[in-house]
């Protein structure tokens, strides 16, 4: 959102809400309410913008979610954006303005970003451990069946001038940064004129990457001499019958462990991106993950419960095989619910090992275990683990809590889901 909102004429007021740091203000005096959600918000977003309208006040929503079912949420706003918003949002933004606004604004074709502005540095309000994120490329050129990107960005990638995105990097006024590109690595010639362009600056960064970027070693020791300290590998399973099902046959489970070693010996840390649930997974792909991860000395890992977004080839294929569970969109949230019947094992099992995993591998003995294969970046590294495990504990603490609290309940507030979104009042002045 600081992002969109760098588009907006000087002579509006934006206000920008971040749920996860403020709530909601509903009776906030605004010309204009604007929301971009991922699917898991959905209906709390819906419910979001029925107030503000029922006040008066017209809603316009936009992201992932609407792009993939714009249908639905049409209902729940006077305007929706479908695809990327950097020609259609200004363009709403005139015609607002002259109260000739229309229903739909749908991107004709792939944005350039060659004049992308700086994002509104005055807009980011959490106080975490980066100083801001900004990005250097959009798109991914792959087609796995269960990834969004590639519905929304039609598996094209576009590049920001290498100069432009230097001198943002260089405006923020913090150390640690991230990069939020789909994959750093899409183009290595890029890449590497990019981390050229970053290095006199001086600053950390992290960024997701494929696991082939290991391949050149010229990336990674610029990479690390422009100042990464972590990658963040989308490995998705350690099941070659797996990632060839969902059309990821790119990534050989065979190189996973040279990949993750040549990342560490220019000092960079990896976080492994893995999903259960894939229909060649049993119920033995929990241990044997853990297994690999333990022993290949990964440093973190993001788990997440296999979860096929609607306008996906997963969904399609699941639904034709009448295996998807809910179109409940809070539910398809990859962390808390699984919402499509596994083949291998019930959805109550799949559930189930998703949080051994997440127990296991942030126990202190799997700590303990992993960074003693490998010591990059262990003075952060460490903390970062024991927070991801204090942060499990609690989370599980507070589900057997509320799982007590919902079985004694006679009415439930519905309106809150956990689930962070993005919403902005714009102020006319």
């Amino acid at each position: 959102m600081p992002y969109l909102a760098a588009f907006v004429p000087p002579n509006w007021t934006v206000r920008h809400i971040d749920e996860v740091v403020e709530p909601v203000d509903f009776s906030a005096a605004a010309d204009l309410v604007a929301i971009t959600f991922h699917t898991p918000s959905a209906p709390h977003v819906y419910a979001i913008s029925d107030r503000f309208r029922q006040r008066g006040i017209p809603v316009v929503l936009g992201g992932p979610h609407v792009t993939l079912l714009p249908d639905e949420a049409q209902q729940h706003a006077d305007a929706i954006f479908i695809g990327e918003a950097e020609e259609t949002w200004p363009e709403f933004l005139r015609d607002f303005e002259r109260s000739q606004h229309k229903q739909q604004y749908c991107a004709p074709t792939l944005p350039t970003l060659d004049n992308a502005p700086m994002a509104r540095k005055d807009l980011f309000h959490r106080r975490d451990h980066t100083a801001g994120v900004l990005f250097a490329t959009r798109g991914c050129a792959y087609r796995c069946e269960f990834c969004t990107l590639a519905v929304m960005y039609q598996s094209q990638i576009r590049r920001r001038p290498i100069a432009d995105v230097a001198r943002e990097y260089a405006s923020f006024r913090g150390k640690v940064l991230i990069l939020w590109d789909d994959n750093i690595a899409c183009d290595l010639e890029y890449a590497k004129e990019l981390f050229r362009a970053l290095a006199p600056h001086r600053k950390w960064w992290s960024a997701q990457a494929s696991v082939q970027a290991a391949d050149d070693e010229e990336f990674l020791a610029l990479a690390a001499k422009s100042g990464c300290k972590q990658l963040f590998l989308g490995l998705e399973s350690v099941s070659q019958a797996s990632l060839n099902q969902v059309q990821k046959r790119f990534n050989r489970v065979s190189d996973y462990s040279r990949a993750i070693e040549r990342i560490h010996a220019h000092g960079i840390a990896v976080q492994a991106g893995i999903v259960f649930g894939f229909d060649h997974d049993t119920p033995a792909i929990f241990r044997e993950t853990l297994a690999f991860l333990e022993s290949a000395g990964v440093q973190n890992a993001t788990f997440n419960i296999l979860t096929p977004f609607p306008g996906t080839k997963l969904f399609e294929r699941l639904n034709t095989e009448d295996r998807i569970l809910t179109r409940d969109w809070s539910k398809y949230n990859g962390r808390a619910d699984v919402v499509f019947q596994p083949k291998q094992m019930s959805a109550d099992n799949l559930l189930a090992g998703y949080k051994y995993a997440n127990r296991r591998f942030y126990s202190a003995s799997s700590i303990a275990k992993r960074l003693s294969r490998s010591r990059v970046g262990l003075p952060w590294v460490l903390p970062l683990n024991l927070a991801y495990g204090f942060a499990y504990s609690a989370s599980a603490i507070r589900e057997t809590v509320w799982s007590l609290v919902e079985s004694n309940a006679q009415d439930g507030d519905t309106t809150a889901n956990g689930v962070s979104t993005r919403n902005v009042y714009m102020n006319r002045t």
